[in-house]
């Protein structure tokens, strides 16, 4: 028995003979494809991340338009469009991190992995395919869900005479580079899954790295305590929802390369290993 989409290898007569047919990149990608769409947990996950993040991004724009008068000069001047929306990541992150988790300890927990590298030999070829299939899923919702959030806590704004629009400047790379960031998170999570093969306790990695340790970083000492907060993943990767560069913050593009090329380390480190061991 097999996972449905599973691309298990045919024999064929052919002439007589057995032929075994070749498991293409193709085969792996519509299987990853077809196993994400129909597993619940994805539906649910998303659906999750999508109602906290445009939920506190229009609690925060609520209590931005409450309390605006009572904010110091140096608040108000800091004050952008896109502020309610960096907040509300900091809350949905987590939950989009947890997505890529499941993608793939969901399968060592049921066995299923055992069935797709004996159907998929080249691991390299099946992890690709996997990470393909789930940084273009988030990627997409992310994408939506990141415009979503901009427009309600916008509307929530106007209120106030507080609101931008996608034309105010690095507004649009704000909300476009939250999407991207959303599926940086969830392929780094499929890493830290894929590492550590246990649903709860990769969970706890993705909470510590991309939540923990941006909290921890603001209390470092000294200069280069700046230095290394501002090259923490979550603290590098948020950098691009800023319209502006910030105070002690890397510049917005290269705030999201350095937090790919952290996803990049985390992807090679769980090739070479996943390569390595018995699943």
């Amino acid at each position: 028995m097999t996972a449905a989409g599973a691309p298990v290898p045919v024999l064929r007569r052919a002439g007589g003979r057995s032929r075994r047919r070749r498991v293409r990149f193709g085969h792996v990608l519509s299987s990853e494809w077809t196993k994400i769409l129909t597993v619940k947990s994805t539906f649910w996950t998303l659906l999750a991340g999508a109602a906290v993040l445009i939920g506190f991004s229009a609690l925060w724009a609520l209590a931005v338009g409450l309390f605006y008068d009572q904010m110091s000069p140096a608040d108000k001047a800091a004050f952008t469009p896109m502020l309610p929306t960096q907040v509300a990541f900091h809350f949905a992150m987590v939950i989009f991190g947890a997505l890529g988790v499941l993608v793939i300890t969901s399968e060592h927990a049921t066995g299923l992995i055992r069935t797709a590298v004996t159907a998929v030999p080249r691991r390299a070829r099946y992890l690709a395919a996997k990470t393909a299939v789930l940084g273009v899923v988030v990627l997409l919702a992310g994408l939506a869900v990141s415009f979503a959030s901009f427009y309600v806590s916008q509307l929530v704004l106007a209120a106030k005479d507080l609101d931008g629009s996608l034309g105010d400047r690095g507004i649009l790379r704000a909300v476009v580079g939250g999407g991207l960031y959303l599926a940086l998170i969830a392929v780094l999570a499929l890493g830290i899954g894929t590492l550590l093969r246990h649903t709860a306790g990769s969970v706890v990695v993705v909470f510590v790295v991309m939540f923990v340790l941006g909290i921890a970083g603001g209390f470092l000492p000294g200069s280069w305590g700046v230095t290394v907060n501002k090259f923490l993943p979550s603290n590098a990767g948020g950098a691009i929802l800023s319209p502006v560069q910030e105070p002690g913050l890397l510049a917005p593009w290269t705030g999201l390369g350095v937090f790919a090329l952290y996803t990049l380390v985390v992807l090679i480190a769980a090739l070479t290993l996943f390569e390595r061991r018995d699943v």
